[in-house]
This record gives structure tokens, sequence and C-alpha cells, in this order.
């Protein structure tokens, strides 16, 4: 993830005439709908298997921090609970957690814990954000502890990623502003990696 990172801030340096941010901020003042076609492409994205943390800088880079992360913990938490509408409603035997031997066995673990397991889940950086709202939505859990868990476990990424993709566009206009929302997001990035170890620490 993070030569990714790396990568984009190096790809949006070489273009930064074609990503101007002051260019989109403009545009999306001009078209107050903007933040609902955001809305509608993280909810395609989480449903197609596309990162939910690439949707998260676009939103910090489009938005800036504040509006950034409001929109892209929404968009993810539609996202999650629409993928778990899916596996739950539309599945027809496509998944069948009887015959999964490792996958059953974590869902049944979430199951149990409720929305708290549910959070953790969503901190595991390497966990797809799409597999798991199809994997849980096959489960007996409740929509509002899925989605509550969902919205808790989401924010520390969220944060981070919004915070990163906003540093970058205050960057690329060449404001001095940029180095505290990089460590914000850094310190929140850490943090969505610390509180599943702990976890994991306190299971063994």
């Amino acid at each position: 993830m993070l030569v990714f990172l790396a990568a984009g801030a190096v790809a949006a340096w070489r273009w930064r005439s074609v990503f101007d941010p002051v260019t989109i901020t403009a545009a999306i003042d001009r078209y107050p709908a903007a933040p609902l076609g955001f809305l509608a492409i993280h909810i395609a994205a989480s449903l197609l298997f596309i990162p939910r943390t690439l949707l998260a800088i676009v939103a910090g880079l489009l938005f800036g921090i504040g509006w950034g992360i409001f929109w892209a913990e929404l968009g993810s938490v539609i996202g999650a609970v629409s993928g778990f509408l899916v596996a739950r409603y539309v599945n027809s035997g496509l998944f069948d957690l009887d015959r999964g031997a490792r996958i059953g066995p974590i869902l049944d673990r979430v199951e149990r814990g409720g929305w708290r397991a549910v959070a953790v889940l969503r901190l595991i950086p390497v966990m797809p954000h799409s597999l798991a709202n199809y994997g849980l939505g096959l489960t007996r859990l409740s929509l509002g502890a899925y989605a509550f868990g969902s919205l808790v476990g989401q924010l520390p990424m969220t944060v981070a990623y919004a915070d990163l993709g906003a540093a970058g566009q205050r960057l690329m206009i060449g404001s001095a502003a940029w180095l505290e929302p990089t460590l914000i997001g850094l310190a929140a990035l850490s943090l969505s990696l610390l509180i599943p170890a702990y976890s994991r620490w306190r299971a063994r």
C-alpha cells in the first residue's frame, strides 16, 4: 500500500497540470451534486472489489479533510451495507460457508462477537473490503450490528487515507500546510494497525 501511495504521489506531481486541485475544487463548487456522484461511485466500487482506501484518498483530494472524511466514511458504510444485503438476499448458493474451511470459522466468531467483532475485522488491513461485505452477509448478524461495527471499524483507516489525500492536495498547490494532515493520517493508520494486533494478543 505504501508503494502504491508513493507511486500515486509521483504520478500526481508529474501530471499536476491535469489534476489541478484548484480546478477540481472549482468544478465541485459549480456542481453541488458532486458528492452524490462520489457516493454512487463508492458504492459501485465496494461491489466490484475496488479498495476503499483508494476512494478515501480521492475523497481527501477532492473535498479536503473534514468533508473528505465525511463523504468517504458515508460511502464506505453504504457500500458495505450494499454488499451485505446483496449477499444475504441475492445469493443463490454462489457462496457456501459449509464448504469454506478457512472463512467459515472466522465468520462464526464474528457472528458471535456482534458489532465489536465486525469493527475489529474492519481494522485488519489485509482483509478485502468487498470480500468481508459479502462474507458477513451470509451470517446471522443483524443489519444494525453490522452497519455500526463497520462505521466504527472503518473510521481510523478512512481518517488516515482521507488526510493523506488532503495532504497531497495541499502539496500540489504549493501550500505549506500539508504536514499536519500527513501526521494525522499516519497516526490514524498506525492506530488501525495496532488495534487488530492488540486484539490478537488478547485472544492468545
